[in-house]
């Protein structure tokens, strides 16, 4: 459960830095994500977003994770985080966060970003380093729930 809540929170600090730029200069070619044009949201709240990614070995310290959102009007909430493996090879995810007011992100078209991001612990405090992005529109549709 921690490792959902650092990840969840650090995804809003990602999108903060990075608008909708496609990661930083000198990010290795093969860190790639995207998200999927479809997702869920379910009546109680619960949004799940999907995708792939692929990744190698990283140079740094830190975990690395998926993490994801969805944009409504200029809010970014923050929709799970997923470990990602990092060995070449490409690899789903899977993200679902059941959302406090159910009706913040309404079934229809909204803005999906996706992130795969390396947690930096070489100071004590993990801060985000962003491997590689993906920022689109994305239909979520209604399911029960």
């Amino acid at each position: 459960m921690r490792v959902r809540l650092v990840a969840a929170g650090a995804v809003a600090a990602a999108g903060a830095l990075l608008g909708a730029a496609s990661g930083p200069a000198g990010a290795a070619l093969s860190d790639t994500v995207t998200a999927s044009p479809n997702g869920t949201v379910a009546k109680d709240g619960t949004v799940t977003l999907s995708g792939t990614y692929s990744c190698s070995p990283p140079p740094g310290s830190g975990p690395i994770f998926v993490s994801s959102g969805v944009l409504t009007g200029s809010v970014l909430h923050g929709i799970g985080g997923t470990p990602a493996t990092c060995d070449g090879a490409e690899h789903t995810w899977v993200n679902t966060e059941k959302l406090s007011h159910p009706e913040t992100v309404p079934p229809g078209e909204a803005v999906v970003q996706a992130t795969l991001m390396r947690l930096d612990t070489r100071t004590g405090l993990p801060l985000p380093v962003v491997l590689a992005t993906d920022r689109h529109a994305v239909d979520l549709r209604a399911v029960e729930g």
